[in-house]
């Protein structure tokens, strides 16, 4: 999936061209679909997971904005992620090492004030008690996270990897649960 302002508005618009212009942009279409689809996709490995049951399961999202060294939120694929999670109960824990404060924008103010997503300002806090970790912005300071570190402080070890930095073989051999995106 991706996300972001340009990108996106870029595909629309190239179709809408298009089709003014008389031409089937099966093509590009297609590609817009997949991205839709393909948004939808770590929340649906994250609930097979869980047996379809995420009420009281705390999930920390690490990455909010749409790529690294920005707080671009706009069409960031996190925010479809949490929005269902939370509609399913589960309660989010999320940092971003500067997107914070922009990704509180896109969420009812209820949902924070209840808790039901929560803004950390250190990733390992971020990751108490959570039953799963999901990567989904490839900051630099996720590549070289401290395993031993993490299985102490999470409740279960479930990692679903949204832009596979992880090696999954590395991951099972330390005791933790991995599913990539497209696998």
């Amino acid at each position: 999936g991706y996300g972001g302002s340009c990108f996106p508005k870029d595909v629309k618009a190239i179709i809408n061209t298009a089709i003014d212009a008389g031409v089937d942009p099966v093509l590009l279409e297609s590609v817009e679909n997949r991205n839709q689809i393909q948004k939808k996709r770590m929340f649906e490995k994250i609930y097979l997971n869980f047996k379809n049951e995420l009420k009281g399961k705390i999930i920390t999202i690490w990455g909010l904005s749409f790529k690294p060294e920005t707080d671009d939120m706009r069409e960031s694929p996190s925010i479809d992620l949490i929005n269902a999670i939370i509609k399913k109960g589960g309660i989010i824990h999320a940092f971003d090492p500067i997107a914070n404060i922009e990704a509180q924008k896109q969420f009812p103010a209820e949902w924070i004030k209840e808790k039901k997503i929560i803004f950390f300002n250190d990733s390992y806090q971020a990751l108490e008690k959570s039953n799963a970790l999901v990567l989904m912005t490839e900051w630099k300071m996720f590549r070289n996270i401290e395993i031993d570190k993490m299985k102490k402080i999470m409740r279960e070890y479930n990692i679903f990897d949204g832009r596979n930095q992880y090696d999954p073989a590395f991951m099972r051999k330390n005791g933790f649960i991995y599913e990539g995106i497209g696998r």
